[in-house]
């Protein structure tokens, strides 16, 4: 449910954009009926532009599968899902891989090694194979990454991700455990998914600075010429791969 009281004006307002939002039913022509899945998806919307600086026309986009203009946090991502459901159900919303190759031309290559790896997961519906679209945006971000410069004659392959799907199962596993054992049987239940909507972006960007802490604590690199090699090893990375190490007192299995 929506944390934040939706008006009837606003109801009204948004459900006339038929792009990002459910329209309401209409019994007869001067009338409309709008339930929680209309409340849920403006809320939805309105998070989206208040977080992430979405319009509304780039929302349409993205529900249609495409990339946003610019980085959003990972959170706008649990919105425009919570949207495409309200406005299609949950077996519809799916993006077609052949269209991401309009932005990015290794995508199909790109989502079969991925879900290779079970990073992501390719279904079968009548337009061929497709995404949901968390799993298509994870193929333009890799894509993007190509372009940026991370290209295989590099060594940079869909298969170095595996570890990035590792850390995110232990660290997710870790957190769903940690989060049950403290609030079930102490906390209501919509005051506990109150928490976690505040709790998960927050706590990936917590995340995310500690990583770039960590990373800076890796790399000493010159500013003004590339890295030379010693034993084939770019000299300034510290620990180039290091390992996954659980933290003390940790049970890295996902919970029951």
């Amino acid at each position: 449910m929506s944390a934040r009281p939706v008006s009837f004006a606003t109801l009204k307002t948004y459900t006339t954009r038929r792009d990002t939002t459910p329209a309401p039913e209409r019994p007869r022509r001067n009338a409309a009926v709008y339930t929680e899945k209309h409340v849920d998806a403006v809320a939805a919307v309105q998070r989206l532009q208040r977080e992430s600086r979405l319009t509304l026309p780039e929302i349409g986009a993205m529900l249609k599968g495409g990339a946003p203009g610019h980085s959003v946090v990972v959170s706008a991502f649990e919105q425009l899902e919570r949207l495409l459901v309200a406005r299609v159900g949950y077996d519809e919303h799916l993006v077609s891989v052949k269209s991401l190759r309009k932005q990015s031309k290794l995508a199909i290559e790109d989502a079969e090694a991925l879900d290779r790896l079970g990073i992501i997961k390719i279904v079968q519906d009548k337009n061929g194979s497709a995404l949901s679209l968390t799993d298509s945006q994870l193929v333009l971000i890799w894509g993007r990454m190509r372009a940026a410069g991370f290209v295989a004659e590099l060594n940079f392959t869909p298969e170095m991700l595996g570890f990035y799907h590792q850390a995110a199962e232990f660290v997710a596993g870790w957190e769903a455990k940690t989060f049950f054992e403290r609030t079930n049987g102490k906390v209501e239940v919509d005051a506990a998914a109150a928490m976690l909507a505040e709790a998960l972006p927050l706590m990936l960007n917590f995340f995310g600075l500690l990583r770039f802490k960590a990373f800076m604590s890796n790399i000493d690199m010159p500013k003004t010429q590339p890295p030379s090699t010693k034993a084939g090893r770019p000299i300034g990375l510290k620990n180039a791969t290091p390992p996954l190490r659980t933290p003390p007192h940790v049970d890295p299995q996902q919970p029951d």
